[in-house]
Formats: C-alpha cells, sequence, structure tokens
C-alpha cells in the first residue's frame, strides 16, 4: 500500500482500480493518483502493461526500465492478475467489493466476455463507478476497431487542422489522441462519484478517443458552417485574431498576441509603426486577419532588428500576451516552470532518476503530492492479499519482456 503518510489530496479514500494499458488508460489513472487517490494497477501476468516495452529505456539488460512506462504510472501499486483463471478471479472480485472506481480500456465485449461487463459489475456492485476508455466508444459500428492516437487524430479532423498551410498532414507533437481521452476519462469520472453521493449508485462513463478529438475542434465546427468553407491548416497564426502567432526576431523565434484593437495599438506604439494604426488595411482585427500575411512581413521586418529577449521584455513591459519558442530543453529550464515545481524527480531503479511533469492542478492549503516509483509488475502482490486476508500463496513474475517493440 502506498505509504499512508502521504499528503492527502482531495480524492484521499477513494480506491481506483486501474485494468489499462498504454497510454489513455493509465493518463486517467495517473491523474487520478495525483489528485489522491489510491490506484492498484492490475496487469497480465509475465509480460504486464505493452508499454512496459516501450522505449526509451533507462538501465541495459534484463533490468532496463521503461521510461514511457515510468512516466504514467508512478504511485500506483502494482499486482499480476489473469482474469480467466478462478483463483486470481477471486482476488480480482475482493477488491472490486471494495473499489470506488474501475477503469479499463479493453476493445468493447471484453469485459463482457469475462463476467465483468457493466451489467454484471452494476448488479453485484451498485455503488462501482466503471470507467471505459475506447478508441471508438461502446456504441456505433465502428466500436469494435482498433485504434491509436493517430488514427483517431485523423478521424476526429485534428490532422486535418495541423500544420503549415498547403503542407502535408501534420500530427501534433504529443498524443493529444491518448491524452485527451484521459482527461476527459477523469472528469466523467469525477462526475459520477459526485453524483454517487446523492443517489449511492454508480454510472458506467464512457469514453471514446474519437469523441474526444470532435470535442476539441471548438471553433473550427463553427467556421466550416458559418464561412461554407472546410477549415486547412494555416501554421501557427490564429484563424480569427490577428496578429497572433510566431514571429522570427533576429535570433530566433517568438510568439506574439494581440487579441484586441487597444492590444494591437500598444504593439504598433512598442514596435514603432504607429502608421498601421490608420491603415485601413490593419486598423480592425477583421482587415488584419485579411491581410494577415503582408502584416506578419511588416511586423517581422522590425523584430529582425533585435534579440527575442529584447523584445519580450519591451512586450510585456507594454502587457502584451508573448513568449519564447521553448523547446524541451528550453522548458525544463524554465524558470517559472521550476517555481512551480512542475518538474520533479521520479525514482528509477539503481538509484537512478528523471525528471516527469506532475499534475498542474494545485489546491489551496495541501502539500503537493509526492513523485512515487512507478510499481514493478506484481510489486504489490502479497501485501494486496494480506489485505483481503487471502491465503493465496503469493506468485513471482519476471518485470517484464524486455526487447523493444516497434
Amino acid at each position: 500500500m502506498i505509504d499512508a503518510a502521504m499528503p492527502k489530496g482531495p480524492l484521499s479514500g477513494l480506491l481506483v482500480l486501474d485494468l489499462t494499458r498504454v497510454l489513455a488508460g493509465p493518463y486517467c489513472t495517473l491523474n487520478l493518483a495525483d489528485l489522491g487517490a489510491r490506484v492498484i494497477k492490475i496487469e497480465m501476468p509475465v509480460t504486464g502493461d505493452d508499454s512496459r516495452q516501450i522505449g526509451p529505456f533507462v538501465g541495459d539488460g534484463e533490468g532496463r526500465t521503461s521510461a514511457y512506462f515510468a512516466s504514467v504510472n508512478r504511485n500506483k501499486e502494482s499486482i499480476a492478475l489473469d482474469l480467466k483463471n478462478p483463483e486470481d478471479r477471486v482476488i480480482f472480485e475482493g477488491w472490486l467489493a471494495r473499489a470506488d472506481v474501475l477503469v479499463e480500456n479493453f476493445t468493447p465485449g471484453t469485459m463482457s466476455r469475462l463476467g465483468y461487463g457493466w451489467e454484471d459489475i452494476h448488479r453485484r456492485f451498485p455503488a462501482l463507478v466503471m470507467a471505459s476508455i475506447s478508441g471508438f466508444g461502446q456504441t456505433g459500428p465502428s466500436r469494435e476497431l482498433p485504434a491509436y492516437d493517430m488514427v483517431v487524430q485523423a478521424m476526429g479532423g485534428v490532422l486535418s487542422l495541423t500544420g503549415e498551410e498547403d503542407g502535408p498532414p501534420t500530427r501534433v507533437g504529443v498524443s493529444i489522441g491518448d491524452l485527451a481521452a484521459g482527461l476527459f476519462g477523469v472528469i466523467g469520472i469525477q462526475a459520477a462519484l459526485l453524483d454517487r453521493v446523492g443517489t449511492g449508485i454508480g454510472r458506467h462513463v464512457d469514453v471514446a478517443m474519437l469523441d474526444s478529438q470532435v470535442s476539441l475542434l471548438e471553433n473550427a465546427l463553427a467556421r466550416f458552417q458559418i464561412d461554407g468553407q472546410v477549415p486547412r491548416p494555416i501554421g501557427s497564426r490564429h484563424p480569427s485574431i490577428t496578429p497572433f502567432g510566431v514571429f522570427k526576431a533576429a535570433d530566433g523565434y517568438m510568439v506574439a498576441a494581440a487579441g484586441n484593437d487597444k492590444m494591437f495599438l500598444r504593439l504598433c506604439a512598442t514596435l514603432g509603426l504607429e502608421g498601421l494604426i490608420a491603415d485601413p488595411l490593419y486598423s480592425s482585427n477583421s482587415s488584419r486577419c485579411t491581410n494577415h500575411e503582408a502584416l506578419k512581413k511588416i511586423i517581422e521586418g522590425v523584430l529582425a532588428l533585435a534579440t527575442v529577449a529584447h523584445w519580450l521584455a519591451l512586450l510585456r513591459g507594454q502587457g502584451i500576451p508573448c513568449g519564447p519558442m521553448n523547446d524541451v530543453a528550453a522548458v525544463m529550464a524554465d524558470p517559472q516552470v521550476n517555481a512551480r515545481d512542475m518538474l520533479p524527480d521520479l525514482p528509477l531503479p539503481r538509484g537512478l532518476s528523471m525528471k516527469v511533469a506532475r499534475s498542474p492542478v494545485r489546491f489551496s492549503g495541501a502539500a503537493l503530492q509526492p513523485v512515487l516509483q512507478a510499481p514493478e509488475l506484481d510489486q504489490h502482490r502479497a501485501a494486496l492479499l494480506a489485505e483481503l486476508e487471502l491465503s493465496v500463496a503469493p506468485r513471482q513474475f519476471p518485470l517484464s519482456r524486455t526487447k523493444e517493440t516497434t
């Protein structure tokens, strides 16, 4: 069991059983753990979570650890159970009787075939909240199709909006298909738990990766219906606000956003471009959007005269939203990121460690949750059986196969 002396998050006292693997589901349960819930990760014997075999790896030989797995499975306990095995089903059901939440991301129908579909679960454990995260959801003609992040980015329209104008389709640089579904899973679970306070009854939360991508289309849906034009990639600029995007200075790129006419006036004054204020080509946001390309060239002509740091200092002094274009190394060195303690050290086997991103959610009067090492496969079996007062002998499994998958 995770140390009871840890700071208590707002979800402290909640027990989550985690049947998920790879990213969308583990990211959901990671966020629940970061909010204080106790998360017991239930993995397949021998192999465990697929992501244990996905690089990059820390260390070498049989003892090497997947940094991918470790980054989204910290602060969890692990037990290996085969849900087709009668003895393991007894253990699983013992924890089901105690749990508040069960999260799974199998292909729809798998849980039913195991005897743990929503109808079965709800009949036996009526207060349990069950969350199912899948590619296409529990209903619809595509429900049983496999999906990865890239698939739902493409099918959900996000891929069609990302990249440079007239360029090839470009994947969002993080696995937004998985991450969005995981976060919507957290929202759904917490809503179901709040509902349970009044009813005493659990709900089934159904989150689809594809639905999650569609929900992120925001004003692209409105623009298509109002303008009658299919939205296309437009690079870094905003479709409805100008200037708003990436601009090149003397020594690199920066971002700036003048979100209204007053801010545009301040931007022009700061850059010495007061002549643009009365120019009908740029005097309104609508005209600036129409003439965005010419306006960007004018602005970059001035920015080319000095460094990013010079311009950021001037623009920030005038209250204009702006910032450097940080790569990952720069993010890790950013003083604001570090002041917020967003990158704590995650312990790894053999005394190693690596930086990970913690939850961005802060609560008044509460200490940040500590970051604990991701579990080895079946690490907590003996302790978890003891809590259930079961006499089943502990079994030992290898950590995982260590061959990297592609």
